[in-house]
């Protein structure tokens, strides 16, 4: 890149010397060359009238003042020709001039006429009254070689390498200063693709803003990684515990069935059922989450019932609630509509996850609830129990946090808030814990869950 950056700007500047120089050449010959015509022009009329209507004026004599003028001027030659009302010269005008050039109509009609040849030779020819010229018109015909602006065009051609060697100079400097920061930057990300994801791009002092921005993102990119791996591993460790206790516990209480040193054979296979149903609830956990993080899941977005939804999770985990010698309540008011942009079936899974987990720390009682507040429409879950530290409020809905809370009456999975989260997100809607809960009708203590979703007049459905 660096080569390629320094052959880029010598070849800009030798294209820029290249077309001001051929542009100068042009311009400075057209102006020697009008230059030239105009003094010529001057000139041949004052001759003109030098010899026009001279009394006395013998042909020895004129020819000795036309020396005296060819020889006194920078001409290349001074010549009268004669011209016939036919149009045709008498007499060689010189530079091998013609009527082409001449003009004799122009001439005849009293005017002069004045250009050059394409071999840089000036002339001008101006109708001279002579006395004792019967036989036609005599012509005074001037001519000056126009010096071509070659001298210009050498200083032009000196400045110009001199411009190209100073833009190899800036141009190596530039090349060098604009891939140093990118080959580092493609040198660490090398590194962290190869699993160095220590590697930093150093960022250095007086550096282009544009670079320092680049260095910057591209190790927060690294940080992000860490924390992201960090994350990664610390989930897995947490999903094989939770896949090996139930696994053990399974495991233990089948063979001391097959053993027969199992005192009560249904209580050990209650056991055994309990532990699947919570291996099967993790095992479909990591599916959600997969489906999630894939975008293949289903979600049809459409007017619904909030209160009705609800109502039927309630319902359905009541005898769950029951089980678990919990009290299992609709908070006053749900059962009013409350109309949302949602998808029902993935509403119904965020508040199905939302009751399991505040039955897991519950002491007796969990309450959940519908309704609006101001412009927005809101699904609670509040729950009795020791409630959440502050500093872990905005924590407990990454998938790779469990929660500490002391007295919970059962382990979770540690991804059923994970899943409320990706999927609230998905409807457009918001969730965030309170602890303790700062909504009306709350428990004392305890820890409320809240959803935000989006009312059916706001979304203009």
């Amino acid at each position: 890149m660096r080569r390629r950056l320094t052959i880029a700007v010598i070849t800009l500047v030798v294209a820029t010397v290249a077309v001001t120089s051929i542009g100068s050449f042009v311009l400075i010959r057209r102006a020697a060359v009008s230059t030239a015509q105009q003094e010529l022009a001057g000139e041949a009329r004052a001759i003109a009238g030098t010899f026009a209507d001279r009394a006395g004026l013998t042909k020895l004599s004129f020819r000795k003042e036309l020396a005296v003028v060819s020889s006194a001027g920078d001409f290349t030659s001074v010549r009268f020709v004669l011209l016939a009302p036919d149009g045709t010269f008498t007499g060689d005008p010189g530079a091998g001039l013609g009527a082409a050039q001449l003009r004799p109509s122009q001439l005849l009609a009293g005017r002069q006429v004045t250009g050059h040849t394409a071999g840089l030779l000036a002339y001008s020819a101006v109708p001279t009254h002579l006395p004792g010229a019967t036989t036609g018109t005599p012509i005074l015909v001037v001519t000056r070689q126009i010096r071509g602006p070659l001298n210009g065009l050498r200083y032009f051609a000196w400045i110009g390498l001199a411009a190209v060697l100073a833009a190899a100079l800036v141009a190596a400097a530039l090349a060098r200063r604009f891939t140093r920061p990118l080959q580092a930057a493609v040198d660490t990300t090398g590194r962290i693709a190869d699993g160095d994801l220590d590697a930093k791009v150093a960022v250095r002092a007086h550096e282009d803003p544009e670079f320092t921005r680049l260095a910057e993102a591209i190790n927060a990119m690294g940080d992000n990684l860490v924390r992201a791996r960090d994350q990664e591993r610390q989930f897995l460790m947490s999903v094989s515990h939770e896949l090996r206790t139930p696994l053990t516990s399974i495991r233990g209480y089948s063979e001391a069935v097959v053993d027969g040193a199992v005192e009560d054979p249904v209580a050990a296979a209650a056991v055994i059922n309990a532990e699947a149903r919570r291996l099967e609830r993790l095992v479909q956990d990591l599916l959600d989450l997969a489906r999630l993080d894939a975008d293949r899941f289903s979600l049809e977005l459409r007017p619904v019932d909030a209160s009705r939804v609800v109502r039927q999770v309630v319902d359905g985990f009541g005898p769950r609630a029951g089980e678990l010698g919990l009290r299992l309540d609709l908070a006053g008011g749900s059962e009013q509509p409350c109309p949302v942009v949602a998808d029902s079936d993935r509403l119904g899974q965020i508040v199905a996850n939302l009751v399991e987990n505040a039955a897991s720390f519950a002491r007796s009682s969990v309450v959940v609830g519908v309704g609006h507040d101001g412009s927005r429409a809101l699904v609670w879950v509040d729950d009795d129990g020791p409630g959440i530290p502050a500093d872990q409020l905005t924590r407990v809905f990454d998938r790779h946090v469990t929660s500490d809370r002391a007295g919970a009456s059962r382990k979770g999975t540690g991804l059923g808030l994970a899943i409320v989260a990706e999927l609230a997100a998905a409807m457009g809607a918001t969730v965030h814990a309170e602890s303790p809960p700062t909504g009306g009708g709350a428990a004392p203590g305890g820890t409320r869950m809240v959803v935000e979703l989006r009312p059916v007049d706001v979304a203009g459905r």
